[in-house]
Parts: structure tokens; sequence; C-alpha cells
């Protein structure tokens, strides 16, 4: 959970994974776009008021292919909160901004560099 020092309501857990799962059924129903591409939603987050939500996605490529398939959402935004309150029955469909969730890269990344060290160790 990366909210800080406030703990996510009850309701705002069950509003982030309904939007975890109806954001990449769009995706992978809805969105025709060849740029995007192989994109995994990872995590959200939702502000008290479920106005805004922050979507975080891991994208399988390289650097261009992350930083297209994040811009290619950005602009799907609209579209896809249009969706969203075709989909869900809430009195407040909330603002959508996606970032790039860096977490897994890093894991590979540090995992790798174990994985250098790890023969030296032997030796």
């Amino acid at each position: 959970m990366r909210v800080g020092v406030f703990a996510m309501t009850t309701r705002q857990e069950k509003v982030k994974e309904l939007l975890k799962v109806e954001i990449s059924d769009i995706m992978l129903r809805e969105m025709k776009d060849p740029r995007l591409g192989f994109v995994t939603i990872t995590d959200a987050e939702v502000t008290r008021d479920f106005r805004h939500a922050t979507v975080y996605i891991s994208v399988l490529g390289e650097e261009k292919e992350r930083e297209t398939s994040l811009a290619v959402l950005q602009r799907a935004a609209g579209y896809i909160r249009g969706e969203l309150g075709r989909r869900l029955h809430m009195k407040v469909i909330p603002e959508i901004s996606f970032k790039l969730d860096t977490a897994v890269e890093r894991g590979t990344r540090i995992f790798e560099l174990l994985q250098q060290v790890k023969p030296h160790d032997e030796e």
C-alpha cells in the first residue's frame, strides 16, 4: 500500500480493486491502440473522496515502450473514465492518472546484481 500514514478505508480498498480489474478489462477488450504494449496494472490509489485515482502500471519491454504505453494510457484516461462510468454504479467516477511502477524493474536489477556477486563469493 502506497498511501503513507493514512490507512485506506474498506470502501477505498474495494474501489481500488474494482478499478484494477475493470481498467485491465478495458485495456484488454476495448483499447485497440497498437502502441499499447504488454501492460500490467500493479496497484492503484484512490483518494478518500474518490475524485482521483492513480493507477500504477508495469510495461514489459524497453524504456521507449514503457514511455509510449504510459503516454497512450494518459491520453486515453478520459475514454477509460467514461467506460468506468458505464460499468460501475458509483456516484463519483475518479479522474485517472497513470504512473509507471518501477518496483519490478528494480527487483529484477537487484536480482541480476546478486547473481553477479554470487560466483565471486564462492571463490
